[in-house]
């Protein structure tokens, strides 16, 4: 016994070195899947919005700005701007950016609206595909375009690449860990803020809104460049957490049953049971229904030039307020939501 045990403490420096390295090789590659997924999602976020924030930074020149005539390769360095209403105090376009609001979100809407019915009957290659196409067509016809028309057209390619890519990605965060949600959420923000600086950056370094447009196609490459060569396959992805104790917590919502679901399976539901689904999600829904009005309802604002200082500071007080204003009412709400059966 003696000579066995101490022989097991005599193996060669090779063999122990293989012997402590195996179990790991499986966690570096939990480790390099879970930061290739939390990187894929960032920039699909970031990607997926991206059209959609350039076409609403876009709109004043959409409107106001009209290409030189049987001229394709350049915008004429001094548009002539759409004549506009002049018995107005405001700066007011013919057409209000309204239109290009609605032509970037109607799209979006109609495809959330039908999604339920049979999106999930199409596969999520073929969708991230077409969403990556509309993406790259939305900014090749909006620069080259010669008309308003034409170039709501573009914009409503947008509006269909943003929607289809959001339905499609927030669906597939369903297989992958819970972390990547927030990921995906960060990328959206991240549109927001790069999609509008560099519209604006380039247009302001002398780069013409065509240019501008046509320099963004890499955006379009990167989201399919992020869904097809950067994520993991979702099969082999645990959904429920990354940890023993999330796991524990989330055990009835992981079973046998759930673990074997794949990607468009969970879509075999009732009308009856999405209904319920959807009912649960109400209290969700209406207060980011009134935010986001909100927030784009005031994008219309008519920015007088001698008013706009104060108006400026002062207009901050709606965020503080309305944040302010959540915190008082959630306290009595929250008592109410736990103290029901």
């Amino acid at each position: 016994m003696g000579g066995c045990e101490g022989s097991r403490w005599r193996l060669p420096n090779s063999e122990r070195e293989e012997t402590t390295s195996e179990p790991q090789a499986p966690l570096l590659d939990r480790q390099s899947a879970h930061w290739k997924n939390a990187v894929g999602f960032w920039l699909l976020g970031l990607c997926n919005n991206f059209s959609y924030v350039v076409m609403l930074s876009a709109a004043h020149d959409i409107l106001r700005h009209e290409r030189a005539s049987g001229n394709q390769s350049h915008v004429d360095p001094s548009p002539m701007p759409i004549p506009h209403n002049s018995s107005s105090r405001f700066d007011c376009n013919s057409v209000s950016t309204a239109a290009v609001l609605l032509a970037d979100i109607l799209p979006t809407l109609l495809i959330k609206l039908l999604a339920p019915l049979g999106l999930h009957l199409l596969p999520y290659s073929p969708r991230v595909l077409l969403s990556g196409v509309c993406s790259a067509g939305s900014f090749v016809l909006v620069a080259f375009s010669h008309s308003v028309s034409i170039s709501l057209c573009g914009v409503v390619l947008a509006s269909i690449s943003s929607g289809l890519g959001e339905v499609t990605f927030l669906s597939l965060t369903a297989f992958y860990p819970r972390a990547v949600i927030s990921w995906w959420s960060s990328g959206t923000g991240g549109a927001g803020l790069l999609g509008a600086l560099s519209y604006l950056g380039l247009t302001q370094a002398g780069l013409s809104p065509q240019h501008t447009l046509l320099s963004m196609l890499g955006i379009p490459a990167l989201l399919l460049a992020s869904y097809f060569l950067l994520l993991t396959s979702p099969e082999s992805q645990d959904p429920g957490g990354e940890d023993e104790a999330d796991t524990g917590a989330r055990q009835p919502l992981i079973g046998t049953e759930t673990s074997e679901l794949k990607p468009g399976s969970s879509w075999n539901l009732s009308l009856q049971e999405r209904w319920t689904v959807f009912k649960g999600l109400l209290c969700y829904i209406i207060p980011l229904v009134l935010v986001y009005f909100a927030e784009y309802f005031i994008n219309q604002g008519l920015t007088n030039d001698q008013h706009r200082e104060f108006a400026m500071a002062a207009a901050c007080i709606s965020d503080t307020l309305g944040i302010s204003l959540s915190g008082v009412l959630a306290l009595p709400l929250h008592d109410f939501l736990c103290s029901l059966p």
